[in-house]
């Protein structure tokens, strides 16, 4: 087990993603052109914080204590008896949906239309490609003893990559409204233990994952965005990701 978990460590920084989505415009992506392309570089100081927190979820299978943590939360809930909800099915997308609905209102983000979904469809698929097989392959039982995937949460993943997708795109601009997702996130991960689906070391892996798939994304956006809309003479090529079933892939499709 403890090899299974370090290897996993192993394999989210050394993993090499290429996703994208189809239908965006040749004009959208020439916008996105003009921003600091900064903002695109994957540095060391930016893995810190997602990487400490997968480590920290992960030395859980090595060091009892982290696991004895565990337990006693669950049992601080059971002794709370905290109502269980379903609302942490919906509060994983909030962040992401309002990015969308603020621009409607005019409160631009970083990114224009186009670019900004790729970016968004990328990290979601990036944090399904690490959570899927590792849920899988890792085997961790769920509290509730129910099925053996519940290391990392999925939830926490999801839930913590929209937080972290608003926050790069607002936090240049608005940084306390760049930091309103993540109450959305926190409270999906808590709930998550509450209603017995996780342990609390789930959560703080999930959470790394969730912000590493978001900073993967726009690390790798720019050459993403080479793969649309590419001409040669009448031919068009478009590339194309799908995720269904719990699979993830790539479709390649080329209209003459």
């Amino acid at each position: 087990m403890i090899l299974r978990v370090l290897f996993f460590v192993y394999i989210i920084g050394n993993y090499n993603f290429s996703f994208g989505l189809d239908s965006l415009s040749r004009e959208s992506l020439r916008d996105s052109s003009t921003v600091d392309a900064d903002i695109y570089k994957l540095s060391p100081k930016k893995l810190i914080l997602p990487s400490g927190l997968i480590a920290a979820g992960a030395v859980s299978f090595a060091v009892p204590a982290m696991k004895k943590w565990d337990l006693g939360i669950r049992q601080e809930v059971a002794e709370h008896n905290l109502s269980r909800t379903v609302l942490d099915d919906y509060t994983q997308y909030v962040p992401g949906v309002m990015v969308y609905g603020l621009n409607l209102f005019g409160v631009k983000g970083r990114h224009d239309l186009g670019a900004r979904t790729i970016i968004y469809a990328s990290s979601q698929l990036i944090a399904a490609a690490i959570v899927t097989p590792a849920k899988s392959w890792i085997g961790e039982e769920r509290p509730d003893g129910s099925n053996r995937k519940s290391f990392p949460s999925g939830h926490a993943a999801t839930a913590f990559s929209n937080a972290h997708f608003m926050y790069r795109e607002y936090r240049h601009s608005n940084t306390l409204l760049s930091l309103a997702g993540y109450p959305f996130a926190v409270f999906t991960g808590v709930y998550r233990v509450v209603n017995n689906k996780h342990w609390m070391t789930d959560i703080v892996a999930g959470a790394g994952v969730g912000i590493l798939s978001t900073e993967l994304a726009y690390w790798i956006y720019p050459k993403v965005s080479t793969l649309f809309h590419k001409k040669k003479g009448n031919r068009q090529s478009m590339l194309m990701p799908y995720y269904q079933s719990q699979k993830v892939g790539l479709s390649y499709q080329m209209i003459f």
